[in-house]
């Protein structure tokens, strides 16, 4: 499960700003603690969006140390394992052995249909098993899917939750994974269902019936292993890309086994612009073995006297390297940075990711600042550590880098143009870059902000008394299609509330995440609960009330005030925040390119034309439509980034 997944991949790269406030207010001349400074501040508006409750959490310590247990099984046997029985094992023989497995627990199936009353399903089923068994060679082949016969999975959670069980306890299953104590006792009646149970040789089962289990325990296991073995890369990559992956399935489970069937009809306009940048999600990796290409490395960052980590993709021979900067919040493995790395790597280039800076991994190890948000700060912290990178790379393999390019979308795109702007006003010897590439980068991220917490605040025009209900019914329609296989062309079914709001949550989340990770750094009081490893819940809820604005000023422009730095002064992070500001810098670098869309909501039309004002035709190109990032997975648009990398070779 992922952070609100749409088909498949989570939206946590949708959109990209700094945290800048729409109103700042001016500072007291003399504030002399946090939380005298905290206490001036306005207090937040009284009517807020209330999310959806999740299945309750008592046990979360235990649950979070089962979590720890299969991240360590999957991480440490499974995946290592995988590798090499993908290579034995060819994917038609994987997805046989998983045809025969599911093709197996037809029963089970067909029981829990007609238990719930789904007729249509049960003869849906049967056809399925029937055809499948005869034609499809005891189930090895799905022929039932290619004669389009409809599948009707059902199971005994279903079944009780048909039947009026509501769950009350989250539970955390070893290997199993996410569940409830509802799902716990179907998961049971589910096993006693499958035939491999009562399948044992004569002898075998006579001689001591507490074996019987046995040769359905292996081949239950070999078929688990069969499964794990394709999507193990996706879990462990999603457990080391999320600061916190456990809460995000907590609450994604809730919806993904909610009885209640989503209403799909979209009710009130649809929004073009945030419904294409929802379809970034369908810009991702082609090759699934391309990230376990990667290599993973370290670098000791001298301000913070800790290592960051980095992956990079290496060509045989010499070639040009391009460092690819994800957007806010995004670590360097993922499903966007990972495809940016595989566009480029195919076309001849190294590739090397690292995390945004508003990443847990980043601030943790290479920030210099408690709290992030201050771009002077931010991107100089990047810079340093995109100069320790190139040269430890340049000491393991000498000779085989050529010309340097800086690619960034988003946030990253934003802070790739900083860099460009501000190359030649290096103090001390940083990477200077032959070629900045910027995709979808904000202008003004002052404006970028007010959109955030708008984006949120949409489902404040439904009636109060539907408010949860319709938001609710929204995720379950993400839910819902995560079932399915999407494409491009699929009509996403959200109106205009539903696609923003889902774009505005995400980045909630990833805020949420980066003020527990600077809190649990150096805990300043600001908040009220305890920040505690094991028992997050209440605290998180907290958190989720404060908006990117409330984050400004009540943690932001505190921290800096106690560094000497006065933020809250009029314009002051407007203008840090701000491409305008390096407009001399900007005009004078001949080697930047810049990839924008002209219905993308973080580009107003004003910022367009001024950017039309500042760079030439070869270096700015326009696309009609797309959203925030949500073309890339365009051909055209594909090739525009490539083409902004000519020369380099």
């Amino acid at each position: 499960m992922k952070r609100f997944v749409l088909g498949g991949t989570a939206l946590t790269s949708v959109l990209c700003w700094s945290l800048l406030a729409s109103s700042l207010a001016q500072t007291p001349s003399a504030v002399p603690t946090d939380s005298a400074r905290i206490a001036t501040l306005p207090e937040p508006s009284a009517e807020r969006v209330v999310l959806p409750k999740s299945v309750p959490d008592p046990i979360e310590p235990f649950n979070r140390m089962i979590w720890a247990l299969n991240k360590g099984l999957m991480t440490r046997f499974v995946k290592p394992t995988s590798r090499v029985y993908r290579f034995v094992v060819r994917k038609p023989m994987r997805t046989g052995i998983g045809n025969f497995g599911k093709n197996l627990t037809y029963p089970g199936r067909l029981i829990n249909n007609l238990l719930q009353g789904k007729w249509n399903g049960a003869r849906d089923e049967s056809y399925r098993f029937v055809c499948n068994t005869t034609v499809g060679v005891a189930g090895f082949f799905d022929v039932a899917s290619k004669w389009k016969i409809p599948r009707s999975d059902a199971d005994f959670g279903q079944t009780f939750g048909q039947w009026g069980w509501k769950p009350s306890c989250f539970l955390m299953l070893p290997v199993f994974g996410p569940s409830n104590e509802r799902d716990t006792v179907g998961l049971a009646a589910d096993t006693a269902a499958n035939p491999l149970l009562y399948i044992a040789p004569y002898d075998f089962v006579a001689s001591d019936p507490l074996t019987w289990l046995g040769p359905y325990t292996y081949l239950a296991y070999a078929v688990m292993y069969n499964d794990l073995s394709d999507s193990v890369g996706d879990y462990v990559r999603f457990s080391q890309a999320e600061q916190d992956p456990y809460s995000e399935i907590q609450y994604a489970w809730t919806f993904a086994r909610e009885n209640r069937v989503a209403d799909f009809q979209v009710k009130g306009k649809q929004d073009e612009a945030s419904l294409e940048t929802l379809e970034s999600v369908f810009f991702t990796f082609k090759d699934p073995e391309f990230p376990n290409r990667g290599k993973t490395r370290s670098v000791l960052i001298p301000a913070t006297g800790r290592k960051l980590e980095f992956t990079y993709w290496l060509q045989t021979g010499k070639a040009p390297v391009v460092y690819i900067v994800p957007g806010l919040g995004s670590h360097r493995l993922a499903a966007t940075a990972l495809a940016l790395a595989e566009l480029v790597y195919q076309k001849g280039f190294s590739a090397v990711c690292v995390s945004s800076t508003f990443n847990f991994e980043f601030m943790d190890n290479a920030s210099t600042a408690e709290v992030p948000a201050y771009m002077p700060v931010d991107v100089r912290d990047l810079h340093v550590a995109l100069t320790e990178i190139a040269r430890h790379l340049d000491k393991l393999y000498p000779n085989r880098f050529g010309s340097k390019a800086l690619l960034g979308y988003s946030m990253g795109g934003f802070q790739s143009l900083f860099m460009a702007a501000t190359e030649s006003t290096n103090g001390t010897p940083l990477i200077n870059f032959d070629r900045y590439v910027a995709i979808n980068s904000p202008v003004r991220l002052i404006y970028g902000i007010s959109k955030l917490d708008e984006f949120y605040q949409a489902p404040l025009a439904w009636p109060a008394n539907e408010r949860t209900d319709d938001i609710e019914n929204t995720f379950l329609k993400v839910a819902a299609l995560t079932k399915n296989s999407l494409a491009p062309q699929t009509s996403l079914p959200f109106s205009e509330i539903e696609s923003k709001f889902l774009i505005g949550m995400t980045f909630r989340l990833i805020l949420r995440d980066a003020i527990f990770s600077s809190q649990q750094r150096h805990n300043r009081g600001i908040l009220e609960h305890r920040i505690r490893k094991f028992r997050r819940a209440a605290l998180y809820q907290e958190i989720l009330q404060y908006s990117y604005e409330d984050f400004l000023q009540k943690f932001l422009i505190p921290y800096y005030w106690t560094l000497g730095i006065e933020l809250g002064a009029p314009d002051k992070l407007e203008a840090a925040g701000s491409l305008r500001t390096y407009f001399a810098g900007l005009k004078a670098n001949p080697n930047i390119r810049l990839i924008a869309n002209r219905n993308d909501f973080l580009m107003p039309e004003e910022d367009l034309a001024w950017l039309k004002t500042l760079f030439g035709a070869d270096q700015l190109t326009i696309f009609e439509k797309g959203g925030h990032l949500g073309n890339l997975f365009n051909p055209a648009v594909q090739q525009s980034v490539l083409k902004a990398l000519e020369g380099l070779k």
